[in-house]
């Protein structure tokens, strides 16, 4: 009896054939994207950010302070309703820290007063009312109209812009959450 030649099948014979590269490829798509969605779903929370420890102090003003960031807490808002919270966006900040890419404090987000009034769409009325101080009323400033946060700020004091040339009484009553040039 002849012996027959039994070659056993080489590892690209058995692993990279077709179907079996297709199923690979599906389950890096799906560990991918179910890896992708729960790391979006997971930053809703504000403590997520804290995983990059350089987050801390922004976190912690807006959990616990009297700055504006947690003024925006206690109205239920989170981190993702003023910064933007896509992937691509969240993949580039998340390799800014491996990397140590950034600068500490972290630069200051610059939003426009266009984006303030779309939750703060009741300016003319709710805001300037509330600030329509004895003295004056720092939102219907001489100045004109300014960009918000040229006085507001989010994660550290605000400023009181026009303590800077005028002595009202009403910047003594601010919380600490303003600075009082």
């Amino acid at each position: 009896m002849e012996k027959e030649d039994i070659k056993p099948d080489g590892f690209r014979k058995r692993f990279l054939n077709k179907k079996a590269l297709l199923i690979m490829v599906l389950v890096i798509v799906v560990v991918g994207a179910g890896g992708g969605i729960y790391i979006v779903k997971a930053s809703d929370n504000p403590a997520f950010c804290t995983t990059c420890h350089i987050m801390q102090p922004y976190y912690d003003s807006y959990h616990g302070s009297d700055l504006l960031a947690n003024k925006h807490a206690e109205a239920d808002l989170v981190c993702h309703d003023c910064h933007e919270s896509s992937i691509s966006i969240q993949a580039e900040e998340g390799w800014a820290f491996i990397t140590g890419n950034y600068t500490i404090p972290l630069e200051k987000l610059e939003v426009s007063r266009d984006f303030c009034l779309e939750c703060h769409d009741d300016f003319d009325t709710a805001v300037k009312a509330a600030t329509n101080f004895e003295e004056s009323n720092p939102h219907d400033s001489h100045n004109g109209e300014m960009e918000c946060n040229v006085c507001h700020s989010m994660h550290q004091p605000s400023e009181v812009l026009c303590s800077q040339c005028h002595i009202f009484d009403w910047i003594d009553e601010l919380g600490d959450g303003w600075e009082k040039i």
